[in-house]
């Protein structure tokens, strides 16, 4: 097995080459694309010219209708109620990105509808995730008389009874798996909407403001008075693209099938979108001008969101996404722009006491299968994007926990890799729990600090009987192996139809053997950390760029042949365009 060297100090990388398919050619005809297109398309299981005509040219009619969703009719019902007789309606959402926005949907549509509506984030730290009982309580003495829930509350029991008795009635919608630690299947509410509900629905990989999105869009459709949405009505709904699809591409969720066809829709619809929050947010991170890509979302724009509720509020992000003055959303923009700055910083301190910890407790060892560390001293909203670094560095699962909460009680985020659910692994060691919930790759724990050693060593032990060698090598998928000279300018960009690029549909990487340095390698960057390069196969050559690669200068040139992986893209400066390789890998002989 040939492994990488790693050009950022993490854990070497198991190639994984894709072998060529013999149908590609046939494909690639019936398409009119590229050979090495098609190879992609059937290394991401789209063999038939009909369904890669459907991937490379989505629409917007293919999105699967709002009347599908598991639980929308009775909760459709229940909203038309409390609209049409002026109940008091609260929309209460996860501090994240995907709660976010789909709050911002909800309470948008009904605000238009003519609702009495308000809604409520919880805190991150002072509340944690989900649907607490004390907010809850607070809700009813306020006098609301219907709650909605987006991107959480289907694992909220006790939240629920506590509802019910007090004569508040609930919709959740989420999108959280069902059921866990013996409970229940499912909470007492009105209504559930929820992907899962039912086998059969098409998209059960919908992010929380995919159902917020479909519940808003069934809502609108009953209580327009015609058969078709009335103007103003039609124009909120196309802007609500640009939010759904911020919140699914945050979210991590699979990008093919009916989440490819809303994020395709909104990621184009964005730069022209109406709502003066967004086009804030899109100036704060400099993007003004410019198409968006999945990366610019997830990359770009969601941490200056997501920073809202890491390092305050997350109220605050939705009244920028909901705002009709220009001058309050650049003021919210610019503010969480300085937040985020702030979430860098901080994220950074921790990673690197982190990974001092993990080298002096020897979590770095081969034999261990997990990584569990605690400290008074971590911020509990940056904890879970540093347990992603972690993960990225040693392939380990991980969780972060914070230990410096008051009454003996701590919290945690953790992050999985390929193939380990995250989500069982901490049910098995639940326990140790006061509370926990979350994903296959991501999920948060709260503790009694007392516990937390003994939490590890259970959580240790189900890796280790769940996990093998293999398992804990990290992977790098190639597409194709390629020569140089088969990255035409035209060809590349034929490629960006793949896009968006995310979960289920990752940007392609290709590869090519024995190449060599056309001239030597030069470090760029504040620090000399990224490496510019030119590399030859003897027929072509082509300019690359290796982020975090400063240290491999050295190492480059004492090889005069070596190995490359790497996504090819069109580099655009001062109005020329060609095209550059970026650097996923370098393998030495």
């Amino acid at each position: 097995m040939l492994l990488s060297a790693s050009a950022t100090g993490g854990q070497k990388r198991q190639w994984v080459i894709k072998p060529a398919a013999d149908r590609a050619a046939q494909l690639a005809k019936s398409l009119n694309v590229s050979i090495l297109l098609a190879q992609v398309l059937i290394n991401r299981g789209i063999t038939d010219a009909q369904a890669g005509a459907a991937f490379l040219r989505p629409k917007l009619t293919e999105l699967v209708g709002p009347e599908q969703m598991p639980g929308v009719q009775a909760a459709v019902a229940r909203v038309k109620h409390a609209v049409q007789n002026r109940e008091r309606i609260t929309i209460y959402g996860d501090y994240d990105v995907d709660g976010i926005t789909g709050v911002s949907i909800l309470w948008q549509l009904l605000r238009l509808l003519g609702a009495d509506v308000d809604y409520y984030i919880p805190h991150r730290i002072d509340e944690g995730y989900g649907l607490n009982a004390e907010a809850v309580r607070t809700l009813a003495e306020s006098g609301s008389e219907l709650l909605i829930t987006v991107d959480c509350g289907v694992t909220a029991f006790n939240s629920a009874e506590l509802a019910k008795d007090l004569g508040l009635d609930l919709i959740i919608t989420d999108h959280h798996q069902i059921g866990v630690r013996g409970e229940p299947a499912l909470p007492e509410a009105v209504a559930i909407v929820h992907p899962a509900l039912e086998e059969s629905y098409p998209n059960q990989d919908s992010a929380g403001a995919m159902v917020a999105f479909k519940l808003a869009w069934a809502v609108a459709n009953e209580l327009s008075p015609g058969q078709k949405l009335e103007p103003t009505l039609r124009e909120f709904m196309l802007n609500a693209t640009s939010l759904a699809a911020m919140g699914t591409i945050a979210d991590v969720v699979d990008l093919r099938g009916e989440n490819r066809v809303l994020t395709s829709y909104g990621l184009k619809a964005i730069p022209h979108c109406k709502l003066s929050g967004i086009q804030a947010l899109i100036d704060s991170a400099g993007l003004t001008g410019r198409g968006l890509d999945s990366f610019d979302i997830g990359f770009r724009l969601a941490p200056i969101l997501n920073a809202a509720g890491r390092m305050g509020h997350a109220r605050l992000a939705v009244e920028l996404l909901t705002s009709e003055s220009q001058i309050r959303s650049r003021q919210i923009a610019e503010y969480l722009k300085e937040q985020n700055s702030l979430r860098r910083q901080c994220e950074r301190k921790i990673f690197k006491q982190a990974c001092r910890m993990i080298v002096e407790q020897g979590a770095n060892h081969p034999d261990r299968k997990s990584i569990v560390l605690s400290s008074q001293s971590w911020h509990t909203g940056v904890i879970g994007i540093v347990a992603s670094r972690i993960v990225d560095k040693f392939y380990r699962p991980t969780i972060m926990i914070n230990a410096a909460l008051e009454n003996g009680i701590a919290q945690g985020s953790g992050r999985s890799i390929p193939g380990f659910c995250l989500l069982s692994a901490i049910e098995a060691c639940s326990e140790h729990l006061a509370a926990f919930g979350g994903h296959e790759m991501a999920a948060g724990i709260t503790i009694e600090t007392e516990k937390i050693e003994q939490f590890a060593a259970d959580f240790e032990a189900y890796a280790k009987d769940n996990l093998n060698e293999n398992d804990i090598v990290a992977k790098l998928d190639i597409d194709a192996q390629a020569p140089l000279g088969e990255f035409r300018r035209e060809m590349v960009s034929e490629l960006q139809m793949l896009g968006p690029f995310g979960q289920g549909n990752p940007e392609p990487v290709f590869a090519t053997n024995g190449v060599r340095l056309a001239n030597p390698p030069r470090r760029v960057g504040s620090g000399g950390d990224h490496l510019q390069l030119t590399i030859t196969d003897g027929l072509a050559a082509v300019r690359c760029i290796g982020f975090r690669f400063g240290k491999l200068e050295k190492k480059l040139l004492d090889h005069e042949f070596f190995n490359v992986a790497y996504q090819p893209q069109i580099n655009t400066y001062n109005g020329t365009s060609n095209v550059q390789f970026v650097l996923a890998d370098v393998q030495f002989e």
